[in-house]
């Protein structure tokens, strides 16, 4: 039997690969590859927060152009802001 946390996992990859952009789906998409299946819950509320944010908020602030909010500057956002920066394109 699947555990409600890994289909919210399930869920959040899902999400992170389907953006709606080619450029977000890589970003959050391999992030959520790499670092989904090592947070606890509440470092998934947060992601999932993150997830509701727009495609171009989310670009510029791992593309450097702009400092997440407050509400949005916490380990995650610090974590996928690191990792976009030593993905390199396919």
């Amino acid at each position: 039997m699947t555990s409600p946390s890994e289909i919210r996992r399930k869920r959040l990859l899902f999400r992170s690969w389907h953006r709606g952009t080619r450029e977000s789906d890589l970003i959050l998409g391999r992030f959520a590859d790499t670092h989904l299946a090592g947070f606890d819950e509440a470092q998934l509320d947060r992601y999932e927060a993150l997830l509701d944010c727009a495609d171009a908020d989310i670009f510029d602030w791992v593309s450097g152009r702009a400092a997440p909010p407050l509400e949005y500057s916490h380990d995650v956002t610090d974590r996928l802001i690191s990792f976009s920066g030593t993905v390199s394109p396919r």
